[in-house]
């Protein structure tokens, strides 16, 4: 296959960063294609993320959220886009939305891969379809596309010494608070959070803070609070999420909200606790052996996540 265009509906780096190890394994997988990627927002993947070296050819089709809007199934038949970017071997769906689907199986193409409607729109059928597109992509093109995770050490070498110059010792606990789409109420109490952090320091372990420098009012009332806590970015010239992603390979364990610093923090492959109240565990947590999930409606029957209780994170720590 000589172009694989890639087709992602989310706009957050943590939608993004989910792709990551699924990117990486099919570039290992097709090493002589050539990766295009289609996004309904910006392409983060040589904006915000380019220091993780997942390149993507952008496909800059001048809309914007392209798949969201009925129209857009007049012009992805267009011939602009035949004659751009010519025919594609294999365009992956990585959403489930019908209109974003039948919208995108437009664009000239020879293979189309999508779960939306258990495969109905895809080019060939396969008996059922997982939670995993690598192995659902195995079988749609019959050849075993083995999973490549991302490697920390792959990281720019500035960004990994600086990693170690912030947070040069060991037992550090981080802790990620804040949520960055506020549609949905996900955030833990900050109070909850600065009580756990104080009892950790009790433990000999050091609380470390992962929060954007423009949050002043909020560093300073949990420095107030913790009065040992580390806020390592704070420290540093550099900010970009493959630095958090060195910061974390630092952690002997993290907690989190669902958000995108979650995300980045898994990409280090360390145990995590990941707290879930309204939004989905099984879609949004990371998918590694070392995270451990606490589901407010799993254990409390209800979406709100501040029935989380400060004693069942730390049992898990």
């Amino acid at each position: 296959m000589k172009k694989i265009l890639i087709y992602n509906s989310g706009g957050g780096l943590g939608d993004s960063i989910q792709l990551f190890p699924i990117i990486i394994s099919l570039k290992n997988h097709f090493k002589r294609s050539k990766f295009y990627y289609l996004g309904a927002h910006a392409n983060h993947f040589r904006g915000k993320l380019k220091e993780y070296k997942i390149d993507l050819e952008t496909v800059d089709l001048d809309l914007n959220y392209f798949g969201f809007r009925w129209w857009h199934l007049l012009f992805a038949k267009h011939r602009v886009i035949k004659k751009k970017f010519g025919n594609f071997d294999l365009i992956i769906d990585f959403q489930t939305k019908f209109r974003n689907s039948l919208i995108l199986r437009k664009i000239p193409h020879t293979l189309f891969y999508s779960k939306t409607l258990n495969g109905f729109f895809s080019s060939k059928k396969i008996k059922s379809y997982s939670s995993d597109h690598l192995e659902n992509l195995s079988l749609f093109i019959e050849e075993d596309i083995v999973k490549v995770d991302f490697k920390v050490n792959k990281l720019p070498k500035e960004i990994l010494k600086e990693a170690r110059r912030l947070l040069p010792n060991s037992n550090y606990v981080g802790f990620s608070v804040t949520q960055g789409n506020e549609y949905r109420k996900k955030s833990w109490s900050i109070y909850k959070f600065t009580s756990l952090a104080n009892r950790i320091l009790k433990k000999n372990k050091l609380p470390v803070f992962f929060i954007e420098k423009n949050e002043v009012d909020l560093i300073e009332k949990i420095k107030n609070q913790v009065p040992s806590a580390i806020f390592p970015e704070l420290n540093s010239s550099l900010s970009c999420p493959a630095l958090v992603t060195a910061l974390a390979s630092r952690l002997n364990i993290a907690v989190s909200i669902d958000n995108g610093v979650m995300h980045m923090m898994s990409l280090a492959n360390i145990p995590m606790i990941v707290l879930f109240g309204p939004t989905n565990a099984n879609k949004f947590a990371p998918k590694n052996k070392f995270t451990k999930i606490l589901d407010s409606k799993i254990i409390h029957k209800t979406k709100d996540i501040n029935s989380i209780e400060v004693d069942e994170v730390l049992s898990l720590i």
